[in-house]
């Protein structure tokens, strides 16, 4: 039975992946069409196709590699200076540029013009390429909120939970305390479990994150606390000290930190909008720097894989690797059904998140490519009317091709190398 509920998890988070991999896709369809740019294609994964039907001039359809989706405009790349498709260039990169632009004005007739996608506005072009990823963003708020209305989300309080009795080395985080081994800066303070703390030299405490920046910052300098114990204030002394600390946003990176020694109570706590707009713009701080290095991360994956080094939770997965997860948490007895639900549904906005912010990479083939190309015409456009100098058209994308294509192949890569990882070494939770 543990099995069968495993594999339908798994088998089920993967499918609401790609039900909003797909609904990214209906978020450039849709406003495609109101514009009236021709979408010849649209498509839930990739390679052979497994069944598609027509309706009028568009295809849909699902294809047998279930990584990814696609809706195909007419006429994303102009055609190169005075309508050439090719110019005189022998380079490597003037071939690829040519190559694409024939490529794409292969299938254009005569009837498409005013249809193309490049002949559109800056502002119709922005709509539709920014409509995928902004569905994902409204998807990811959607399932965030529904948790946060519902079930509630861990909050950290300012109540202290436990009290560490002594200094134990980063490396050496599961040893018990030793004779000789020096007390935390709690315990010399007197710090105990029960106390509310209140403020932290001068400084008026609202929630817990400001405390943890604060005990950070301190580093190993002298430090005031007034408490609230027993309906009574009291004020301790204490000096905190330097600790090597997880950085909040890699985990993997250990920072110099001030080290006090307690941790709060945590409880569950339900918030509306806007305490799931806090959430995701935290989230969303943690998805840029996991962008920033993701060729980094990815490498590290496979060295790990390669030199047997235990895989690292807080590292990139692939869908495959998601929805492992996905089946380890619906299949555990070690959590309750009511956290089940919510991590599941958590997660999923998570990878919406995710799939959101990474589509708005400025950079070819993504959606934040088409993008910034949008905004440069716009800005362009803008300036040679301001200045009375004649339109410089369309922003010719096509050069860009180079990098897309770059960006293709280390994407496939990445993607590759996490799948296999994925399925020889999973990350486990339990």
């Amino acid at each position: 039975m543990e099995i069968v509920v495993y594999v339908g998890g798994a088998l089920l988070f993967f499918a609401l992946v790609m039900a909003s991999v797909a609904l990214h896709e209906v978020g450039h369809l849709v406003p495609a069409k109101l514009f009236g740019i021709k979408a010849t294609q649209y498509f839930v994964g990739f390679g052979r196709t497994l069944w598609s039907t027509r309706r009028g001039e568009t295809e849909y359809g699902v294809k047998l590699l279930p990584l990814g989706g696609y809706v195909k405009m007419v006429g994303m790349l102009p055609p190169g200076k005075h309508g050439e498709m090719r110019n005189s260039s022998t380079g490597l990169f003037a071939q690829i540029i040519d190559g694409a632009r024939e490529a794409e004005w292969e299938d254009i007739t005569p009837e498409d013009d005013g249809r193309l996608f490049h002949q559109k506005p800056p502002w119709q072009k922005l709509i539709v390429m920014a409509g995928g990823p902004i569905v994902n963003v409204i998807l990811a708020f959607v399932l965030l909120l529904a948790v946060g209305v519902t079930y509630g989300n861990p909050r950290s309080t300012l109540v202290v939970n436990t009290v560490s009795e002594c200094i134990v080395p980063a490396d050496q985080a599961d040893r018990a305390c030793a004779p000789g081994d020096p007390a935390t800066p709690a315990k010399a303070a007197g710090l105990q479990p029960g106390d509310r703390l209140v403020s932290m030299n001068g400084v008026t405490l609202t929630d817990w994150d400001q405390t943890s920046e604060l005990i950070r910052r301190n580093l190993d300098q002298p430090m005031v606390l007034v408490v609230e114990r027993d309906g009574q204030t009291k004020e301790l002394r204490t000096t905190t000290v330097i600790t090597g600390v997880a950085d909040r946003v890699d985990p993997k990176k250990r920072v110099q930190a001030g080290f006090l020694g307690v941790s709060p109570v945590v409880e569950l706590q339900r918030g509306g909008p806007v305490e799931t707009l806090e959430d995701m713009g935290s989230m969303t701080q943690t998805v840029f720097h996991t962008i920033i290095r993701f060729p980094v991360r990815v490498y590290q994956v496979a060295a790990d894989l390669v030199t047997g080094q235990p895989r690292d939770v807080n590292g990139p997965m692939s869908i495959v690797g998601a929805s492992r997860v996905a089946g380890e948490i619906a299949s555990t007895d070690k959590i309750a059904s009511p956290d089940k639900v919510a991590t599941f549904v958590s997660t999923l906005g998570a990878v919406n998140l995710f799939l959101a912010l990474f589509n708005f990479v400025p950079l070819l083939p993504l959606d934040g490519g088409h993008i910034a190309g949008a905004l440069w015409e716009w800005l362009r456009r803008g300036l040679a009317r301001l200045t009375r100098r004649p339109d410089p058209g369309p922003v010719d994308t096509a050069k860009m091709m180079p990098v897309a294509y770059v960006m293709a192949a280390v994407i496939g890569l990445s993607g590759l190398v996490l799948i296999v990882a994925d399925i020889i070494d999973p990350v486990r939770l339990f």
